[in-house]
């Protein structure tokens, strides 16, 4: 490091100053040549040849001359590309350090030399940096905001999935707390040959808790190239096959095994597979439907009634968990259980079609924990977060579908002296399908 530094200091690793450390170096060697020249005695070395240094010295000025043209077009190519700042400065510096060695030599400057470096240094001192450098940077500062627009979006998705997860869990949390006369059931769900998770809507008339005979029977389904919500509703009246039992009305599956026997007799009578469950009885429902909407429910009745004491006039109105209960359950009329049936699907359209409103979206999760709470079902919370979506999307404009259908069945009576409804299972079957395709 320290003879670095002397050579550094003497000189020798200035790129310009060599040349003239060299000159020096060979004139110290004439200069002392000289002094022995005058100490020695020449009379007793006449045959020994004598160096002349001097033309040695004119050899070295002319290489140096030329290496000094050949250094000035090195810099001149140099500074025919396109350059920083420090390279221009550092240039510039070495242009007058060249000038002022040539000075101390006697060696004439050429004021062109001077004036190509200080034209080049002043044009190119403050350039911008090529094109291709910014375009460069260009697709840096996309990812950058691109990675800034995905975080921001999973952020809000972890907010929005963990604001659902924790409402769903506190409303049923809550309503677990109260009493509840349902219990869960055995239930052998299965999946349809379409891939469609079908759920099965049981409505219990029971009062005390047993599994007395269904008093509303339908069908959740989101199948379809829609995946819009579709509702099939079952009159209860029906007369089918009950699997291990004889012919009887549909409802009366629900009694003889709960849920998984009424599923087995859809399924062998409509061809209708069903995954999951809800069963429901009147109190829960009361207390489901003032869950999700505490200021009620607004519907159009279509016609005035009184049952057991609740009187409801025609017209648009907003009806409560016990109202819109009597309205769904009325059927002493002309039109039996088909008027019911049509009023069922009214009431569950008008639920769904409030999902839209800002303030139920907001207490859905919560909202919808806590009904679901109130009933007995084997859904599992991933599905909730699946059909989620295609709920609110299609709740104004439910599909729906009566079985039997229109003029494919008939009013009979059985040897018991029961009113029933018989139909044709393949025409039901046929229906039924092509509804669940739409």
């Amino acid at each position: 490091m320290n003879k670095r530094m002397d050579r550094h200091n003497k000189g020798e690793n200035d790129l310009f100053s060599r040349e003239a450390y060299r000159r020096s170096k060979l004139e110290k060697q004439l200069d002392e040549q000289e002094n022995q020249n005058l100490e020695t005695n020449w009379s007793d070395r006449v045959d020994e040849p004598n160096e002349d240094l001097s033309d040695y010295l004119n050899e070295e000025t002319k290489t140096s001359e030329n290496d000094e043209d050949e250094d000035f077009y090195y810099y001149e190519q140099r500074n025919s590309k396109p350059q920083t700042r420090m390279a221009h400065q550092k240039q510039h510096r070495q242009s007058i350090y060249r000038s002022n060695q040539e000075k101390r030599r006697g060696v004439e400057s050429s004021p062109e030399k001077e004036a190509t470096f200080t034209q080049s240094f002043k044009e190119d001192e403050f350039a911008e940096r090529p094109a291709e450098k910014k375009m460069e940077q260009k697709p840096k500062k996309q990812k950058k905001k691109k990675h800034h627009w995905i975080r921001t979006i999973l952020l809000l998705l972890l907010l929005i999935i963990g604001y659902c997860a924790g409402g769903f869990y506190l409303g049923q949390k809550d309503a677990r707390k109260e009493t509840s006369t349902l219990k869960p059931q055995a239930f052998n769900g299965v999946v349809s040959a379409d891939g469609a998770k079908n759920i099965l809507l049981i409505g219990n008339d029971s009062r005390d808790g047993e599994n007395s005979r269904a008093d509303t029977i339908m069908i959740l389904s989101f199948a379809g190239k829609s995946k819009k919500p579709k509702l099939i509703s079952i009159m209860r009246d029906s007369y089918v096959e009950i699997p291990g039992y004889n012919a009887t009305k549909i409802n009366a599956a629900y009694a003889y095994g709960g849920a998984e026997l009424l599923r087995k007799t859809i399924k062998q009578n409509l061809g209708v597979d069903t995954k999951y469950y809800v069963t429901v009885d009147f109190q829960s429902f009361e207390k489901v439907v003032n869950a999700l909407y505490p200021k009620g429910v607004k519907i159009n009745a279509e016609k005035s009634l009184d049952l057991d004491g609740i009187q409801i006039d025609k017209g648009e109105q907003v009806m409560d968990g016990l109202k819109l209960l009597q309205y769904a359950r009325f059927r002493h009329d002309e039109e039996g259980d088909f008027g019911r049936i049509r009023r069922q699907q009214q009431v569950m359209t008008a639920i769904f079609a409030q999902l839209k409103t800002p303030m139920a979206i907001l207490r859905l999760p919560y909202a919808a924990g806590k009904a679901l709470g109130y009933t007995a079902n084997n859904i599992p919370f991933s599905y909730y977060a699946k059909i989620g979506f295609s709920m609110l999307r299609g709740a104004s404009a439910i599909e729906r579908l009566s079985v039997p259908a229109d003029s494919s069945w008939e009013f009979g009576t059985t040897s018991n002296g029961e009113s029933v409804i018989y139909f044709d299972n393949d025409v039901e079957t046929e229906a039924i399908s092509k509804f669940l395709a739409q």
